[in-house]
């Protein structure tokens, strides 16, 4: 597990100092949570615009439930493993870029990292017929968020894998969970 770890800072090393200043405002601008606002507009549109209104209600109650899940469950695993962020850690603090606003003491998982990865999982999938390529657009924005935690100094790389990872799994349960309730809800007579 030392290697892992050791590996791991320095794999954030050589990413976070990849970056420089005049670079800084796009990778906070991407992390930023309402940048996305057009983007998730856009979405919520295309929901509207292709599945009616009662069934993008019910697909926004579950994007709802999928924010919540990876969010709080990245909560539950910063809490439970202590893992110090690289902005807070002896060692790596020291030769590290940090660009970020604030830092908060524990890091792993990333909820950045599983939010967007659930959300493109989910919604590539539920626009797979409609949208095929989609999904790719989706999963790149995710990766862009992804990485911006690592330019900006507070995840390490194993935080944001481990998180898209947590993210993309759920994201194809509450896809499966989605459907399951969408044939319950509306089944024809």
């Amino acid at each position: 597990m030392e290697r892992l770890i050791d590996l791991d800072h320095k794999l954030f090393l050589w990413f976070n100092n990849l970056g420089n200043e005049s670079w800084d405002w796009l990778w906070l601008l991407i992390t930023d949570k309402w940048t996305a606002i057009p983007l998730y507009a856009l979405l919520l549109f295309l929901i509207f615009k292709n599945f009616g209104w009662k069934s993008s209600m019910v697909t926004l109650v579950f994007i709802a439930l999928l924010i919540t899940a990876t969010d709080q469950l990245g909560n539950v695993f910063k809490d439970g493993f202590e893992r110090l962020r690289p902005c807070r850690q002896e060692g790596v603090m020291e030769y590290a870029r940090f660009v970020a606003v604030r830092c908060g003491s524990y890091g792993f998982f990333s909820a950045h990292a599983s939010n967007s990865m659930g959300v493109a999982i989910f919604l590539g999938l539920l626009f797979r017929k409609v949208y095929p390529k989609m999904i790719i657009w989706l999963v790149a924005w995710a990766l862009l968020v992804a990485y911006s935690r690592v330019y900006l100094g507070v995840h390490y790389p194993g935080d944001i894998i481990v998180g898209m990872l947590i993210g993309a799994l759920l994201g194809f349960i509450f896809y499966k969970l989605h459907q399951w309730a969408q044939e319950k809800i509306f089944k024809k007579d």
